[in-house]
């Protein structure tokens, strides 16, 4: 795919809030893509902010125009998901990428990346999906309080070229996304790729740290466990949080 439509910024706050503002101004088209250096208010999920150092990670957000209702909308964001991990896997050259629930990219234990996704509703109409992605490429080491941080640098010992690595995402989720169907696969994906799957994790939540193993996710976003009695439980994102090295 050639003529990709990039913004290419040097830094700026967000480039979630970038994509936002060219919709609200209607600038914005499928695929517009806005990448900067360095991020100075960086977004992450539940309000947690993206630590990024110049130059070392990718940092974009594609603008899309969903073909479907917003009920398929964890479904789209899935197809997403698996489109980045498929690169990644291509590119790293390395057995074990996963997304842990709901969509950060796990490479050899560790994190790798992540996707804010956020949407536009104009009535009850789905009108535009924005997808934060960051993705660790060069660093070498991450600071003390980061042990389960990597990028693709530290993952596969090998040097990537930023620009191709953003370029080859685009692409794959251009296509993905093109391609989705609400009664798809892409689901099916997902949870081949959902890391832990079958088995034990450790999350904590309002009444304290517990154990369950991981089963799948549902096509609204929901997490299905086995606790250690057997039952099973559903959790949306924010109900729980995940304990790493568990």
């Amino acid at each position: 795919m050639s003529d990709l439509a990039i913004i290419e910024l040097i830094s700026i706050d967000s480039t979630n809030n970038y994509a936002m503002h060219l919709i609200d101004a209607n600038k914005a088209y499928h695929g517009l893509t806005v990448t900067a250096q360095t991020q100075t208010g960086g977004k992450g999920q539940r309000g947690k902010v993206w630590v990024d150092r110049h130059g070392e990670s990718l940092l974009m957000s594609i603008i899309l125009i969903p073909q479907c209702d917003i009920k398929n909308q964890f479904s789209f964001n899935a197809a997403i998901s698996v489109a980045i991990a498929n690169v990644l896997q291509k590119l790293a050259e390395v057995p074990a990428i996963y997304i842990k629930w709901p969509n950060d990219m796990i490479i050899n234990d560790k994190k790798a990346g992540g996707i804010l996704i956020e949407n536009v509703l104009r009535g009850n109409k789905w009108t535009h999906c924005v997808a934060g992605i960051g993705i660790n490429i060069k660093q070498e080491k991450f600071h003390v309080e980061l042990p389960y941080a990597t990028s693709l640098r530290m993952a596969s010992g090998r040097e990537f070229e930023t620009q191709k690595v953003r370029n080859d995402i685009i692409e794959s989720i251009l296509s993905a996304t093109a391609s989705f169907k609400p009664k798809g696969n892409s689901l099916e994906h997902y949870n081949a790729l959902l890391y832990k799957r079958g088995q034990q994790q450790q999350f904590s939540d309002s009444t304290g740290q517990w154990s369950a193993t991981v089963l799948n996710v549902h096509d609204n976003g929901t997490l299905e466990v086995e606790m250690e009695n057997g039952e099973r439980a559903l959790y949306h994102h924010g109900q729980v949080e995940w304990v790493w090295g568990s």
